[in-house]
């Protein structure tokens, strides 16, 4: 299938295959934890491994991962041949896992840029070891649900960034005006992988379930065509990391709440309230020891900060004080890329269409203001949709290019002969001209949201409703 090549071995000896760990067989690793008989199957622990691998769970697995769509992994294996494979080779596969033999394939490195102009670096696993790590993920998750935080918002039932931000608003009309904004540098990269297996060990006893964990942990990526080892880290992009960095940061979690602190954090991003700024400071002097210490990750000082909450965001938000209540605004920076992408999908060199435009626009305002309603920025969506209707005038005005077309499009739009004779060979910038009173009053507001457009304020007044 598409030159797959699985690597399910039928070697019962243990070897020295690179995602084994590299303990002996009930040697106890660096962070004391025992893999002893792990792939025994006669002592092995029945019962969360067969729930993983039963064919509603894996149904379930099946029908999410084709649900997400997505690209497939080094082996070429597409979304839309994973039926077929897993019909030819179900069995072989379920026994290698059964057995301990089972060894994923590595994943499939891709970068995508971040706000700051870095990379942040994502691992897309194949589809068939997309299906297990789901498995996995839908079984292990009711197990740690009632572990978790009630201050963790990430990847969670019932749960969101709307609930962490919620969360915040509360603590800062409480009276916590000052935050730690902390930044775990690099942290789905840096993820010691003996200190996660200590805890995931502390609730499965299914040695089989953590020996497979393990083994898509050590899997390994291909980088520009060549093999790396994944010897930390646990990479963003399967189904499995999720979970995985929610289990491990709920220790950062428990130790927060044992010292009295409110916060609220959301996958890696957690802010800490406090009701003074030297509180606050002397707060994160006490927490950084505990989580590079103890969890082995690395606080990034120069994204750290502490400041009024004012001064500071949070999943995209800012906020803002009103007579004792904390309110959302959206931050400055989410203005700006928005601006960025609004600019983009506006451009008349990516060769779209109208209506693919509006569609594209459509849904970016549908998104953008679902995520961003909490916030109070009703004047504020007024003036980016004067903005906004601005571009498109501009869009509009290239596309007639021509003067004679111009000139038609003016008569047709009620503009007089002479008027639009003078306007349609105006030498004036794009830009310039789309602020004319002339395409103001011929392209009006209502005559663009009758052709499709949407506009930012309309859209926000119908979902606060």
């Amino acid at each position: 299938m598409k030159g797959r090549k699985q690597k399910i071995s039928n070697d019962n000896s243990q070897g020295k295959d690179r995602s084994e760990t590299e303990s002996k067989l009930g040697v106890q690793t660096y962070m004391g934890i025992t893999e002893n008989n792990f792939t025994n199957i006669e002592q092995a622990d029945y019962g969360l491994m067969e729930s993983i691998l039963s064919p509603t769970s894996l149904n379930m697995a099946y029908k999410k991962v084709k649900s997400n769509k997505g690209s497939g992994g080094v082996d070429g294996l597409g979304v839309e041949d994973l039926l077929n494979y897993l019909r030819n080779h179900k069995d072989e596969l379920l026994q290698s896992i059964i057995r301990g033999k089972y060894k994923p394939i590595p994943v499939r490195r891709v970068e995508i840029p971040k706000e700051d102009g870095k990379k942040r670096q994502l691992g897309i696993p194949t589809v068939v070891d997309r299906v297990i790590q789901q498995a996995i993920a839908q079984t292990l998750s009711p197990i740690y649900e009632p572990q978790f935080s009630n201050h963790s918002h990430g990847f969670r039932p019932k749960r969101s960034t709307h609930t962490a931000l919620k969360q915040c608003q509360e603590y800062i009309t409480a009276g916590y005006k000052y935050a730690v904004d902390m930044d775990l540098e690099k942290y789905f990269d840096t993820v010691n992988h003996s200190k996660l297996i200590e805890v995931l060990s502390r609730t499965i006893k299914d040695g089989r379930v953590i020996s497979l964990i393990h083994r898509y942990l050590n899997a390994g990526v291909i980088e520009k065509g060549k093999f790396v080892d994944t010897e930390v880290g646990v990479p963003q992009g399967g189904p499995l990391s999720p979970l995985l960095s929610n289990i491990m940061l709920n220790e950062l979690d428990k130790e927060l709440e044992r010292r009295g602190h409110k916060f609220v954090r959301y996958a890696d991003d957690c802010m800490i309230l406090c009701k003074s700024k030297r509180v606050a400071q002397r707060t994160l002097d006490h927490i950084i020891p505990f989580i590079e210490d103890k969890l082995y990750l690395k606080v990034n000082r120069d994204k750290t900060v502490v400041a009024h909450v004012k001064d500071v965001k949070f999943l995209g938000y800012g906020f803002y004080i009103n007579k004792g209540e904390g309110l959302l605004r959206v931050h400055p920076k989410s203005i700006n890329k928005m601006k960025e992408k609004i600019k983009e999908l506006t451009s008349r060199s990516n060769g779209w269409g109208n209506e693919r435009r509006k569609e594209a626009l459509r849904q970016y305002i549908v998104g953008w203001v679902n995520y961003f309603k909490l916030a109070n920025m009703k004047s504020l969506l007024v003036e980016i949709d004067s903005w906004y209707r601005r571009r498109l005038r501009m869009v509009i005005w290239k596309q007639w290019k021509r003067i004679k077309t111009r000139f038609q499009n003016l008569m047709k739009l009620g503009i007089s002969r002479f008027q639009a004779m003078m306007f349609s060979n105006t030498r004036k910038g794009y830009w310039h001209t789309a602020k004319s009173p002339i395409l103001q009053t011929s392209i009006d507001n209502v005559s663009l949201q009758k052709s499709g457009y949407l506009f930012f304020s309309t859209y926000y007044r119908s979902v606060r409703v």
